[in-house]
């Protein structure tokens, strides 16, 4: 005979020792959230692993562009490049003016921005062969100033992370963590950078200068101020100046001073200045886009920017500007196609400006404003 079997029930006392075990366990999950630091611990323990991920990658960054560097300062003859990178990457500082008292900072920073170039020349000079020509002084110059710049930044937000981590100053550590991304992008931009003053390659800053080399790219360049030029030009029954950096050398000259200079020179006699820049775009925008506006389209600290507001005040000069916008990587790497189509673009905006501010007989002042690295 077989016999059934049933499932058996479970015994009442089964659930409810369930529910308050379960009510227990919720009990101590809130009494630990509320009463304790357990979960900002196990929270700033998974920021601290994230930090210390990214400096750690910042770290390689870094040393893949002082080896970058390194090959290209022995190929131009330096015994051990290492060590200059090195020693100019740690020693190397700019203290900016006093600014609690405003009165003549332009001229004070401008001074001190001065004293910093030739500091950087003269060490560039002591470091190189005599057999190094100009172009390649200037772009060694900007090779250290990479280096120095992304050990800077390194070694600021190494310190940021050891305070925060020493005085458990977790708001620190969660800013460090929502914005290293950020930083180790334009650090990525700033290692990349290394490469194109290495082949004297224009980069997306060289915009500007470019724009200026395209109304004149064979006549004689003048020197007027230190690491600048101008050009002379019939244009539409104008005559303009043109005013650049002097290439094809890494420098950005002294657009300020030259286009003070040269006004001063024609006595004010000048009916336009048509200042021409790199500018960063805004996300959603496209690289390449020409716009035109009013002012001084230059991105220096300020006194070359004032130079130029100041002459076109003092002479009552219209004051132009284009820029060809691009993201910040594009401005510190090569120059790429769409970039130099802005390039293209910008100088017919130039010339349409020229011929419709201004009428024959003229003279009008246009300054290429940026880095001139590759543009002769």
């Amino acid at each position: 005979m077989v016999e059934l079997q049933f499932p058996q029930t479970p015994q009442a006392g089964t659930s409810t020792e369930l529910f308050i075990l379960f009510w227990i366990i919720i009990n101590l999950i809130w009494f630990a959230m509320i009463f304790t630091d357990l979960f900002d611990r196990i929270r700033v323990s998974r920021w601290d692993r994230v930090i210390r991920s990214r400096l750690a990658q910042i770290e390689v960054m870094i040393n893949e562009a002082k080896s970058n560097s390194e090959g290209y300062l022995k190929d131009l003859g330096i015994n051990d490049p290492a060590n200059v990178i090195r020693n100019f990457s740690s020693n190397f500082f700019l203290i900016e003016p006093v600014s609690i008292e405003p009165t003549d900072i332009i001229k004070r920073l401008g001074h001190l921005i001065r004293i910093r170039d030739e500091r950087i020349r003269s060490f560039v000079d002591s470091i190189l062969p005599s057999t190094v020509d100009k172009a390649r002084r200037f772009n060694v110059a900007v090779v250290l100033e990479i280096n120095w710049a992304l050990n800077t930044v390194f070694r600021i937000l190494r310190h940021l992370y050891l305070f925060g981590k020493k005085h458990n100053y977790w708001m620190l550590l969660m800013q460090l963590v929502m914005i290293l991304p950020i930083i180790m992008k334009e650090l990525e931009a700033l290692k990349k950078a290394v490469d194109p003053f290495k082949l004297g390659i224009p980069i997306g800053d060289s915009a500007g200068p470019m724009v200026v080399s395209m109304f004149a790219p064979r006549d004689k360049r003048i020197p007027i101020v230190e690491e600048t030029v101008y050009i002379e030009k019939e244009f539409e029954g104008r005559k303009i100046y043109l005013v650049k950096a002097e290439g094809p050398g890494g420098t950005v000259g002294r657009p300020g001073e030259a286009i003070e200079k040269l006004v001063e020179s024609l006595n004010c006699d000048v009916s336009a200045i048509i200042t021409v820049d790199a500018a960063l775009k805004l996300e959603g925008e496209k690289s390449g886009e020409v716009a035109y506006g009013v002012g001084a389209a230059i991105g220096d600290p300020g006194p070359e920017k004032i130079s130029i507001e100041r002459t076109a005040a003092k002479c009552g000069v219209p004051l132009h500007a284009v820029v060809i916008k691009m993201s910040s990587e594009e401005a510190i790497t090569h120059m790429t196609k769409e970039i130099y189509d802005g390039v293209a673009k910008a100088y017919d905006v130039v010339k349409d400006i020229i011929t419709r501010s201004t009428k024959p007989g003229d003279k009008v002042i246009v300054a290429g404003i940026g880095n001139t690295v590759g543009v002769y």
